[in-house]
């Protein structure tokens, strides 16, 4: 009986083994984060300009020796449902930077994004640039043709357009958009579909959004949520994943890889998350809480792998907005160990 005992408990060592290098992982990952700061630096070139908004950028890609990214420019307006998209690049790691110009336009008159585009992020796939953005019409029952942002007809929608060169010029893939509000006022993506982030994992192109309630009226923001739609082509069909949305408290969508799995920042609950998948990031949440003050603002980070080339799976750096009324502008931020 005596060997019987210790053959079990060794047993139950190995199976017990089994389950346990997922767990340290997390483990593992969760003192990552905790010993990680997010560090701040005025930039040239997309930082301040007197009454002028640049926000909500893109990740970061690089081609070459430039890095690229993109994000929405406007002229005397404060934040909001106007603008246009634009790219810059720098030669020294995003310390510096060059505007090109604007690379995407509104759409043509009656068209689904006439109002404004906005949002970027970016793609490589072969020899083309995939650019998605998020984009709006005037308020259909506006007689004077003008944007309302009224919570009951402003629908959003996502697009895609391409160019051979990360510069530009970007032409429409389609009159449609990718990605559409859900018709069902109850679920969680009725009203806004925004903030594209894009991720290829094998064969499959997997676009992350966030999602607001047509339920919710004037107070969806504090109820964003995220979600994911997948298709096997950069260009759609996308197909919404069934059991959205991912992720609660989630008003930016900001993830990367991380590891052997993605992680993200939730923008509401101000937590890191991972998912080992890439899905389930409910499951057995990480919840490593970071300041509200201490996060970058609608934040996008160097991705080597949407160029196709292989990174660390972790943060270095990106960029992110300071929130300044009708002249908000953009900063560089690096992930770096506490103290550095």
């Amino acid at each position: 009986m005596r060997i019987l005992f210790v053959t079990i408990v060794f047993l139950g060592g190995i199976l017990g083994c089994k389950t346990n290098p997922g767990m340290k992982n997390l483990d593992e990952i969760k003192s990552y984060f905790q010993l990680k700061e997010f560090q701040f630096e005025n930039v040239t070139g997309i930082g301040y300009e007197k009454g002028c908004t640049r926000r909500d950028n893109s990740d970061i890609i690089k081609v070459g020796d430039k890095h690229y990214v993109y994000y929405t420019k406007v002229y005397g307006r404060s934040p909001g449902y106007w603008g246009t998209i634009w790219a810059a690049f720098s030669e020294d790691n995003g310390h510096n930077w060059t505007e090109i110009g604007e690379v995407l336009g509104v759409g043509e008159k009656g068209q689904w994004d006439r109002q404004a585009v906005f949002t970027p992020n970016m793609i490589k796939v072969g020899d083309t640039y995939y650019l998605y953005y998020t984009g709006v019409m005037p308020t259909p029952t506006n007689e004077e043709g003008l944007f309302e942002n009224n919570a009951v007809n402003d629908y959003t929608a996502i697009g895609v357009a391409q160019s051979k060169s990360p510069e530009g010029p970007f032409v429409r893939c389609s009159d449609d958009p990718v990605l559409s509000v859900s018709s069902d006022h109850d679920h969680f993506d009725s009203y806004r579909v925004d903030d594209a982030v894009l991720l290829k994992k094998e064969k499959e192109y997997r676009l992350y959004y966030k999602g607001r309630r047509y339920a919710d009226g004037q107070s969806g923001p504090a109820h964003t949520q995220m979600g994911v739609a997948m298709s096997e082509s950069p260009t759609g069909p996308f197909i919404k994943y069934e059991g959205n949305p991912i992720l609660d408290q989630s008003h930016e969508v900001f993830l990367w890889k991380q590891n052997q799995g993605i992680a993200c920042l939730a923008s509401i609950s101000c937590t890191f998350e991972y998912a080992s998948d890439g899905i389930d990031f409910t499951g057995n949440p990480l919840s490593v809480k970071i300041d509200r003050d201490k996060r970058p603002n609608a934040p996008g980070a160097f991705r080597p792998d949407l160029t196709g080339d292989k990174g660390l799976n972790k943060l270095t750096w990106g960029i992110s907005m300071i929130h300044n009324g009708d002249e908000s502008y953009l900063v560089r931020w690096e992930h770096l160990p506490k103290g550095d």
